[in-house]
């Protein structure tokens, strides 16, 4: 997947003067990669636009002017991309009650082992897990994930972990922007 470059991020005035048209096309893309699980896990596919509107959040949030300090949100926002045949996404692991949150993802402690996207031959692709986010008593609830999927088209996106078996097939459309990310 093409990665975000220098040229393409905006200084954070002008990004401002632009900002309400360019996150208008943000959410319609990332409403098509948004696939949720039992109301529990919301998966974010990510590809060089949502990347992108990451990057220029960053900088206009934190009003980043240092060609370094940009050039470091890129790197660092870059990472979340898939390689070739890969897919990158962002997991976030919503559970309002504080204490539930908490107790589950101390419980949970090996789901990076259970999340799969499903192919149409039945066969399920593993996540893997960015392994700085893994601590040794508890998940943190923002996880960085990929799915080398060779290419394929996932058809469904799941957890098999025996406190949390979910499923979700994804929708023609889904399926759609995720060939596309791919391709």
């Amino acid at each position: 997947m093409k990665r975000v470059t220098r040229q393409e991020v905006m200084d954070f005035v002008t990004y401002e003067d632009l900002r309400e048209k360019f996150r208008e096309k943000i959410m319609m893309i990332k409403e098509l990669r948004r696939i949720d699980v039992a109301g529990v896990l919301s998966f974010l596919f990510e590809n060089t636009d949502t990347v992108h509107y990451q990057i220029q959040e960053m900088i206009r949030v934190e009003r980043i002017v240092k060609e370094i300090d940009i050039q470091h949100e890129i790197n660092t926002y870059n990472e979340l991309l898939g390689r070739s045949g890969e897919l990158g996404c962002t997991l976030l692991i919503e559970i309002d009650n504080s204490q539930e949150r908490e107790e589950k993802l101390t419980q949970w402690l090996d789901l990076p082992n259970h999340l799969y996207l499903r192919l149409e031959d039945e066969s399920k692709i593993r996540a893997s897990f960015d392994e700085r986010q893994i601590g040794d008593s508890r998940l943190s609830s923002v996880q960085y994930i990929k799915f080398n999927t060779g290419g394929k088209t996932p058809v469904a996106i799941g957890s098999d972990l025996p406190q949390f078996n979910a499923e979700t097939v994804l929708t023609a459309d889904q399926k759609k922007a995720l060939a596309e990310d791919l391709s």
